[in-house]
């Protein structure tokens, strides 16, 4: 027993001390550095609607703490400013509005204008990026196509990728309270997660993670709330975010709700199924 005890004090003691900091100095360390793994920012613009042969208005927001946001809008038609409908597009935690160009000759082709915007901190948007902040900024986008452009809320279909989900959650929710009364035409949310927390659970299933997560960006919570039409697309391939978290959203989303399922990896399964995709979203807005 004696023999036990000195080696117990000797060797697994210290041992154990040393687990026990590096446990805690990984928290902490997580705790502090969290908000560089949750938004990655590029600030360089590398190419516009004009690169794939486009034209666009550059748009400059100022948000309600003001802040100047860099935005584009891209006519359905050259003659039809909105087409069938305006997609207001909430991008996710990386790059800025120029990664995604890909998108809008998809959107254009099915008759639909597209609204980009950069949360505070991307591109060209001033500011530094915060959850409260990208709600701010959705906001702003929402107020700019509402009130100076005069599009009907019911034009406006609200689309979220990865991250951008949660954020489209919120301004869909937000602007479909029954005192407000002024909801959007519909809700996409593709590859999106059903919270930051829920994931960065699975990514760290040893830390306590719903303690020091300074970040909720929930949409599974939103969306029992939210009465427009949902649409979930999501890569049953997705290595970012399994595609559990889109099914969950489909779950607790209410009717009327649609489930497209992709292949390809996280950030170009819509190219890589871009039939199945390009056939969801028609239809989809087809029925709105």
């Amino acid at each position: 027993m004696l023999i036990l005890r000195s080696i117990f004090k000797k060797f697994l003691l210290p041992l154990l001390r040393i687990v026990a900091f590096a446990y805690i100095g990984l928290a902490i360390m997580l705790y502090i550095g969290q908000s560089n793994l949750v938004f990655m920012p590029s600030k360089d613009v590398l190419e516009t609607p004009k690169t794939i042969g486009l034209n666009f208005e550059d748009i400059q927001l100022t948000t309600k703490d003001n802040i100047n946001l860099a935005a584009w809008f891209v006519p359905a038609k050259d003659n039809d400013s909105i087409g069938k409908g305006v997609i207001l597009f909430c991008h996710g935690n990386g790059g800025n509005i120029g990664s995604r160009v890909s998108y809008l000759p998809i959107f254009r082709e099915l008759g639909l204008a597209t609204f980009l915007f950069d949360y505070r901190g991307y591109g060209k948007s001033k500011g530094k990026p915060s959850e409260e902040g990208t709600y701010a900024d959705v906001e702003s986008a929402w107020q700019y196509l509402t009130q100076e452009r005069k599009i009907p809320s019911k034009k406006i279909i609200i689309y979220g990728e990865s991250l951008g989900g949660a954020i489209a959650s919120y301004i869909a929710q937000k602007n479909g309270q029954q005192e407000i009364k002024n909801p959007a035409g519909g809700l996409i949310l593709a590859s999106t997660f059903t919270s930051i927390s829920d994931r960065a659970s699975e990514l760290y299933p040893f830390l306590p993670i719903r303690w020091i997560s300074r970040f909720s960006f929930n949409s599974i919570d939103r969306l029992p709330t939210i009465k427009i039409p949902v649409l979930i697309i999501h890569s049953t391939d997705d290595e970012i975010i399994p595609f559990s978290h889109g099914d969950r959203n489909f779950q607790v989303a209410n009717e009327p709700k649609r489930l497209i399922k992709l292949s390809g990896d996280h950030n170009n399964g819509f190219l890589d199924s871009l039939q199945i995709y390009r056939t969801g979203l028609n239809e989809f807005i087809q029925r709105l």
